[in-house]
This record gives structure tokens, C-alpha cells and sequence, in this order.
């Protein structure tokens, strides 16, 4: 069974900000491995707190993708993309 992947207009922003080459990295580790995965958090972590409970994040290199897993849809919806430093903050 494989998994949707969607962007939300933040996580394309995201996307248009960052280097090609890493966008590539992103793309690649979300369309080969998260959506290939009968259970996509298999490859995540959850994000902790009351306000974060419901995301996931990928890690690839210095890079987080924060995602919205929705099993009754069998869709990954990408929320922000971004640099560790910076990615939890916005």
C-alpha cells in the first residue's frame, strides 16, 4: 500500500527557499521511502508537546520535514520543510 504525498503552500515555500540539491535529497527520501512504507512513522519520529502531538518529522542531513500523517486518506501532508535550527521555530 503507498502512501500520497501532498504539499501545503508553507512546505512549497519552503521548498522554493532551499537548494536544489537538497530539495532533491527531500523529494527523493519522501517519494522512495516515506511513501513507499505500509507504515510511513516506521521511518519518523513524533513531535512532542500539546500543540505538536499530531506532526511527525523526517530527518535528511541538517534538514527536518514536518509532516501530517492521515490514515483515512493514506496521505503524508508536508507541512514545513526547513534547516534544524530553524525548521521547529516557525
Amino acid at each position: 500500500m503507498g502512501w500520497t504525498v501532498r504539499f501545503e503552500k508553507a512546505a512549497e515555500r519552503d521548498l522554493d527557499r532551499i537548494d536544489p540539491q537538497i530539495v532533491r535529497r527531500v523529494l527523493a527520501f519522501l517519494t522512495g521511502r516515506v511513501a513507499e512504507r505500509d507504515d510511513p512513522r516506521s521511518l519518523g519520529e513524533a513531535l512532542n508537546g500539546s500543540e505538536l502531538g499530531e506532526f511527525w518529522k523526517y530527518r535528511v542531513g541538517d534538514y527536518r520535514i514536518v509532516c501530517r500523517l492521515e490514515d483515512a486518506v493514506v496521505t503524508v501532508f508536508v507541512v514545513r520543510v526547513g534547516h534544524r535550527s530553524r525548521v521547529y521555530k516557525q
